[in-house]
């Protein structure tokens, strides 16, 4: 079975989650939080682990853009 992207919301407390991110950035430059964010990235991906769900989270970040 291929993984899939998920798509419907995963999160019990959408906003705590929002709060959590934008407290990560608290006190950074633009260049630090530039940086948070691609760590983030690669943290999140490699707990993906799955190239066919990173192309179709890739994509769907990209589109529209």
């Amino acid at each position: 079975m291929t993984a899939k992207l998920r798509s419907d919301p995963a999160f019990a407390d959408p906003d705590a989650f929002y709060q959590l991110l934008i407290e990560a950035h608290d006190g950074l430059n633009e260049q630090q939080s530039a940086m948070v964010n691609a760590k983030l990235i690669l943290i999140f991906a490699n707990h993906i682990g799955d190239l066919d769900v990173i192309r179709e989270a890739l994509a769907a970040a990209k589109a529209g853009v």
